[in-house]
């Protein structure tokens, strides 16, 4: 069975970067009819929040992204633990003693003397003695012995990939404090959860070259693995210091669709067009992980609106009814409104002020120039309520009695009933509008 998993550590908000990964997961495991596994990543005591938990849950439930399984990392201390006593006894983890800052000074005369700044597997020339010794001033932390020799990998993404192991640090697996690194709780987790496919960011690469060492160490299966490009900037700056602002949490209240983000997220990167879908099942169906590149992949935020505001102009009556109620809107006319200001919507926020529209009216807009036109129209129009047929027959009216036309008479006697330039059909709109303002 196909199976994949996202991988959030609860230490935070998840943002787009994160859902790019967790949704090729999801659509990779849904189009093979497999499983989808939400595996908390909370090793980390100190920085890991229930409430990170609660939040990545709910950004995900919101886009529809539903997990088959949930998986906690901290429950499962234990597994680590006993791959860590395999690769002791196969001779492949060896324990270190240096100091943060003596790892630094070895990597800048590294540096200094043009070398790659790898680690020199000092501690393996310590006796018991020496190790013991050191225990007693300082924690030691754990190496996985790599073997030095090329590590090659058919990247889903990427193509072949081949890096020699011999360039690559002895990876730290087990901190000086007994906290279980991301690197060995993956492996164990994605060998005993049957995890076949693995898509993560480019930003990854290296660290699946340990991993798959890793994994054959301790008898597992390499899953295939594929590396998605990083997302920068609209101008091609980086995304850290913008990431906060692109939390799923913020960008759904600020209006953003569901479908708008998916559809953009699900293509992004690809040779496809991004093509705005009604429905998960066509996501799904459209999706193929090897029409992606590795170049850096532009995303601008921008780009969702227009999506949001075509999702929204093509929802029926059935799913806005709540939002239309909520703004006000009474039943009765509700089905009237939405077909009128439908098309004028660019985020569901945007009900709302059309409904004070047509409850309060707008503060009439008159040019100078059009002051004397506007009043003679004004005193032609005919007292409320109105219907479908009272715009037409009214500026049919007004046109044959001052000779204006066109964009000349509808115009400003649009901006005299709505304050603005643009919007709904008039016609439409008209039914709706129980203050005219223009009349005072």
């Amino acid at each position: 069975m196909v199976t994949t998993r996202f991988a959030p550590s609860p230490t935070g908000y998840i943002h787009v970067g994160n859902l790019r990964t967790a949704l090729m997961n999801f659509l990779i495991a849904r189009k093979a009819g497999g499983q989808f596994i939400l595996r908390i990543d909370d090793t980390d005591p100190e920085r890991s929040k229930e409430e990170y938990v609660d939040a990545i849950k709910e950004d995900l439930e919101w886009l529809g992204l539903q997990w088959d399984r949930v998986e906690r990392q901290s429950a499962r201390l234990d597994r680590y633990a006993a791959a860590a006593d395999k690769l002791r006894e196969i001779g492949r983890f060896y324990e270190c003693f240096e100091t943060p800052t003596e790892l630094d000074l070895k990597r800048k005369k590294q540096l200094n003397m043009g070398k790659p700044p790898v680690y020199d597997r000092a501690a393996l020339d310590l006796t018991d003695e020496e190790k013991a010794k050191l225990r007693e001033e300082r924690g030691g932390y754990w190496r996985f012995k790599l073997d030095q020799e090329r590590i090659e990998w058919e990247d889903g993404i990427a193509g072949p990939v081949s890096i020699d192991a011999a360039s690559v640090s002895d990876p730290v697996l087990i901190r000086a404090d007994g906290q279980v690194l991301y690197t060995l709780a993956s492996v164990v987790d994605d060998t005993e959860m049957g995890v076949t496919h693995v898509v993560r960011g480019a930003d990854h690469i290296t660290n699946t070259a340990t991993q798959i060492q890793i994994i054959e160490a301790l008898g597992g299966t390499v899953p295939n693995f594929a590396h998605h490009s990083l997302l920068t900037g609209p101008q091609g700056e980086a995304l850290s210091k913008r990431l906060g602002t692109l939390a799923l949490r913020d960008l759904r209240a600020r209006g953003v669709e569901p479908m708008a983000l998916l559809s953009l997220m699900a293509r992004l990167g690809s040779s496809d067009p991004v093509e705005l879908q009604d429905d998960m099942g066509k996501l799904i169906d459209g999706f193929d992980i090897t029409r992606f590149g590795t170049n850096p992949t532009k995303f601008d935020v921008n780009d969702l609106y227009p999506l949001t505001a075509r999702v929204l102009h093509a929802a029926p009556i059935e799913e806005m009814a709540e939002d239309i109620r909520a703004a006000g809107v009474p039943d009765d006319q509700a089905e009237a409104f939405w077909g009128a200001v439908r098309e004028n919507v660019e985020t569901r926020k945007d009900i709302a002020a059309w409904w004070t529209l047509c409850r309060d009216g707008a503060k009439p807009v008159i040019d100078e120039e059009d002051a004397a036109f506007v009043a003679e129209a004004m005193g032609m129009l005919p007292e409320g309520p109105f219907d479908g047929e009272t715009w037409g027959k009214w500026t049919s009216a007004v046109k044959e009695a001052t000779g204006r036309k066109g964009r000349g008479l509808f115009m400003p006697l649009r901006k005299a009933l709505t304050g603005m330039d643009h919007g709904p059909d008039m016609g439409k709109l008209m039914p709706l509008l129980q203050v005219i303002r223009a009349r005072d």
